[in-house]
């Protein structure tokens, strides 16, 4: 008897810390897609990791596109992408799916030239460089708007990217928005079919097209501004709708982004911003998550982690070379995100 009532004991025992384990089981969410945002990122989740009781996250960096594609077949729990998600998506997604903005950036047209430290670029003048237009550093036009400067007499060598990318849709979107030419082709997308060069090289994510013009003398490229600020690399001050020249990292980028207009899915994109100080080339980047969500703790670990990034998250983005969000699309965001586990 007394063996039979240790037995049972020793049962309930294992039966109640088991319910304690899983109580305090570790939750891990997977997620997938922009380098845009890798760097703000990937500090996010390591101190929100940290922070939490049993949360873990982790993050791949491998294009928006991509991203988008993991969420599609469902082999991860979000996805992050700076162009959002396009109606068909949502649609092959089977409308589960709650788009967050949750961080902002620029876009900045990075450049190798020994012995040029600065350098301006008209608007009539980058579209240009990427339709191979301008094919020479000392373009006349190129000089025109950097007197003082002197321009190597070398080909110029465009980097773009070789992967499906958020960073691409957003650099082609806002050249298609200011010249009819680029409109009429290579035109907007994730990919595009860039005019053949011999002088064309193509780089996976925004730190291989960094990395690329870093070790390329006569290169340029498009990526984000925190990967250009992290590496020292030289960025040109673009010409806005206004006229003025701007660099990359003040006020511009937040100018640029205050007049959003977010559409029923909370996409906003500006391709041409007004504003006398506005950085031409500035854009959200959204986290995308389910509306249905088979476990509850995953559920709640995914409101937490945009808690998280819409508050301790924002702190860190203007260090990392991110713009912090306005307080009305932080206020649209949290109650976007209260859709996150809603569905059946």
């Amino acid at each position: 008897m007394r063996l039979s009532f240790l037995g049972a004991a020793f049962a309930a025992a294992i039966a109640i810390a088991a319910v304690g384990a899983q109580a305090h089981a570790e939750t891990r969410l997977t997620g997938s897609g922009a380098s845009f945002p890798f760097p703000l990122y990937s500090a996010w989740f390591k101190d929100f990791s940290s922070k939490s009781d049993g949360i873990t996250v982790d993050y791949q960096s491998k294009g928006s596109g991509a991203g988008i594609q993991d969420y599609l077949n469902k082999v991860v729990d979000f996805a992050a992408s700076d162009s959002a998600m396009k109606d068909e998506d949502i649609a092959k997604a089977g409308g589960n799916a709650v788009l967050l903005p949750m961080t902002a950036g620029e876009i900045v047209l990075i450049y190798n030239l020994p012995g040029v430290s600065e350098l301006k670029l008209p608007r009539e003048v980058y579209p240009q460089i990427f339709l191979g237009q301008i094919t020479n550093w000392n373009d006349p036009k190129i000089a025109a708007a950097n007197p003082g400067v002197t321009l190597p007499d070398m080909p110029i060598t465009v980097v773009v990217r070789s992967d499906s990318s958020g960073t691409t849709f957003n650099f082609t979107n806002h050249l298609s928005a200011i010249d009819a030419d680029f409109k009429a082709g290579p035109g907007v997308g994730n990919s595009v079919q860039w005019p053949a060069s011999s002088k064309l090289v193509k780089a996976p994510k925004n730190d291989g097209v960094t990395a690329t013009v870093m070790q390329t003398p006569g290169a340029i490229g498009y990526t984000e501004f925190g990967y250009a600020k992290l590496t020292g690399t030289p960025m040109a001050e673009l010409e806005n709708k206004a006229g003025k020249f701007i660099p990359a990292g003040g006020e511009g980028g937040a100018e640029a982004l205050a007049t959003a207009q977010f559409d029923d899915q909370m996409r906003a994109f500006i391709t041409d911003p007004e504003g006398d100080s506005a950085y031409p080339i500035a854009t959200f980047t959204w986290m995308i998550f389910p509306k249905s969500v088979a476990d509850p703790a995953k559920a709640e670990a995914m409101k937490q982690l945009v808690a998280y990034g819409l508050t301790d998250g924002q702190a860190m983005a203007e260090s990392l070379g991110y713009i912090e969000m306005p307080e009305a699309v932080i206020e649209k965001v949290k109650a976007a995100a209260e859709k996150i586990g809603a569905g059946s």
